[in-house]
């Protein structure tokens, strides 16, 4: 872990996790030095509760929050066949594929375990009425809106992380 004192921050630190996976702690420059083994201590359990819900979370646990999800915001008339975590999306959060012997599978990026359950259970949605609109068509921005009330604010959050981490998300054909 790397600290760094920062003469834009007055009274609160703020940690942020690097490209190459090690954390920055930026704090005050008037920060006391004996303060931050406790600050250290402070950042490290975030980050193990961060771990741990990410091991809590199976691919199980993701069908099981795909039902729901379907239940809940699209009265379960969508189906799939198969929604898995997987490690290799650079710039994606999820995918979902249409047509050829994959369809209907549903891959969900592990860089989302870390983050809300609410950001999650949007790109769930998001990629379930993939398999309604397969593009980024008007109506399919339509019934994820109708469909999932979070929408927008859960854009908003993965695009100021993205921004955080100096990575630009991808929707393929987004709406302008």
């Amino acid at each position: 872990m790397l600290v760094r004192r920062d003469r834009r921050l007055k009274k609160s630190s703020r940690w942020t996790r690097q490209a190459d996976g090690s954390i920055l702690l930026r704090i005050p420059e008037r920060f006391p030095k004996n303060q931050i083994g406790k600050l250290l201590n402070g950042v490290a359990e975030q980050l193990q509760k961060q771990a741990l819900m990410a091991e809590r979370r199976t691919d199980m646990d993701l069908q099981l929050r795909a039902e729901q999800i379907n239940k809940k915001y699209f009265q379960g008339k969508i189906s799939w066949t198969a929604i898995r975590w997987v490690d290799n999306m650079e710039s994606r959060l999820g995918s979902c594929t249409h047509g050829g012997a994959t369809d209907g599978h549903i891959r969900i990026s592990r860089r989302l375990q870390g983050m809300p359950d609410w950001v999650l259970d949007y790109v769930i949605a998001h990629e379930l009425v993939h398999r309604l609109h397969a593009n980024h068509s008007k109506e399919f921005w339509n019934t994820l809106r109708a469909g999932y009330p979070l929408t927008d604010q859960a854009r908003g959050f993965i695009m100021g992380i993205g921004f955080k981490e100096g990575v630009h998300y991808e929707e393929e054909g987004a709406e302008e």
